[in-house]
């Protein structure tokens, strides 16, 4: 904005005294100085075409390889103010709105356009508008699109769907019992099922160092191998030590798998580093195997609870909200970056890949496959359900909720 307000402000001084050849000179100097996006910015600023200031800058060249200097005497044809031939865009007063309705049928033009539905790249928006009367190039296109205001741009993911009105204050919540549960010392995990993946020689995303001419070979299809089927990474986070737990399932990912891998979380890492915690706080999806409405989920914690003998307070985040959850992006991604290019040949593989996952700044994983079945279709009946020793919070009960151990009543958090 700064630069914006200068230029204008210095062209303005100087108008009086600029003819044309200086006022594109002028023009491609400050472009020149600005750099990168120099010549987009002055020729909105101070309405000299881009093409002026490309010649402009060549000229610059020529001057600074000739050693002449720069004035309106210097042998260079002046043309009389309006000589010259006209802009494409000015003898042809239709042309940038049939170019805006091509570009953006939906919102400006014709929903039956026949670019609708095909790239719209500079040489197939050039020759529709040759289709319809217009002498254009694919570079006079290039140039009005970004007059215009257009870019290329890709997709960007920032739709989460429609915000729940509290959806700031559930954040608010959890933020705040994390921090009740960190400073008593007490364990705080957050827990959610990595993206499932396909085990065998399959193509994974990203680039490793090989020799070369000699990368990794991997199928073209990506068909389910049915001996080595899927691997469900299920992953336990401890938001106080920064330390990760991931249960490698080769069945189904249903909310039992969930509840035995935090479950083999606590027997191995979490009771030996809280071994005199009063309480156990977890923060989970609103969906998945862990979602707030699942029977299963409630029923297989009041199980957990009555193992450890210790109350268990769950906080879902909103729905479409799962990317704030810490797992996602204290530990799921730097898995990722681990196994990146590598194909995950194996459960052993992928369980090896994700237990080298570190970080600089101390985080450490263990892995382990769990083989056993969780099958599809476990009904809870509402005896069951009548059954789990649950307390609604006054705030969003729906959300956040303590399971005690049966029989008893006591509630830490």
């Amino acid at each position: 904005m700064v630069d914006e307000i200068a230029i204008k402000k210095r062209f303005e001084l100087l108008a009086p005294v600029l003819d044309e050849r200086l006022r594109r000179l002028v023009a491609s100097a400050e472009a020149e100085a600005l750099g990168r996006g120099g010549v987009s910015l002055v020729a909105e600023t101070t309405g000299v075409s881009r093409r002026a200031i490309r010649v402009g800058k060549q000229e610059l060249l020529d001057l600074k390889g000739s050693g002449a200097g720069v004035s309106s005497g210097s042998g260079s044809r002046i043309r009389q103010p309006g000589g010259g031939r006209k802009r494409t865009v000015d003898k042809d007063p239709s042309l940038k709105d049939d170019l805006n309705a091509l570009v953006d049928p939906l919102t400006r033009g014709d929903p039956e356009s026949p670019l609708r539905w095909t790239c719209k790249s500079v040489r197939k928006l050039a020759a529709e508008l040759r289709s319809r009367g217009h002498k254009v190039s694919h570079s006079l296109v290039a140039e009005l699109l970004d007059d215009m205001g257009y870019s290329l741009q890709g997709n960007r993911k920032t739709r989460e769907g429609s915000a729940h009105p509290d959806r700031d204050a559930q954040f608010e919540y959890i933020n705040a019992r994390v921090q009740t549960a960190l400073a008593k010392g007490e364990p705080a995990i957050s827990v959610d099922t990595k993206k499932k993946e396909l085990v065998g020689d399959f193509k994974n995303a990203g680039r490793e160092w090989q020799p070369r001419g000699q990368p990794e070979e991997a199928r073209v299809h990506d068909f389910k191998i049915k001996e080595l089927g899927r691997a469900a990474p299920y992953g336990v986070y401890d938001i106080g030590e920064n330390a990760g737990w991931v249960g490698v399932g080769t069945d189904h990912d249903t909310a039992e798998f969930a509840v035995a891998t935090i479950r083999n979380w606590w027997h191995s890492m979490g009771h030996p580093i809280y071994p005199r915690a009063q309480g156990l706080l977890i923060t989970a999806d609103g969906g998945g195997s862990n979602g707030s409405r699942l029977r299963l989920w409630k029923t297989e914690l009041q199980r957990f609870a009555d193992e450890i003998a210790l109350p268990i307070t769950v906080c879902h985040f909103p729905p479409g909200t799962s990317k704030w959850n810490k797992i996602e992006h204290r530990l799921f991604s730097f898995i990722t970056q681990n196994w990146r290019g590598k194909p995950l040949v194996s459960h052993e593989v992928i369980v090896n890949l994700i237990a080298e996952t570190k970080t600089d700044a101390g985080l450490r994983v263990h892995a382990e496959l769990d083989a056993s079945e969780y099958p599809l279709g476990r009904k809870v009946t509402d005896g069951e359900l009548a059954e789990v020793n649950i307390r609604r919070h006054d705030f969003h009960g729906d959300w956040n909720y303590t399971i005690a151990p049966s029989g008893n009543g006591t509630v830490i958090y």
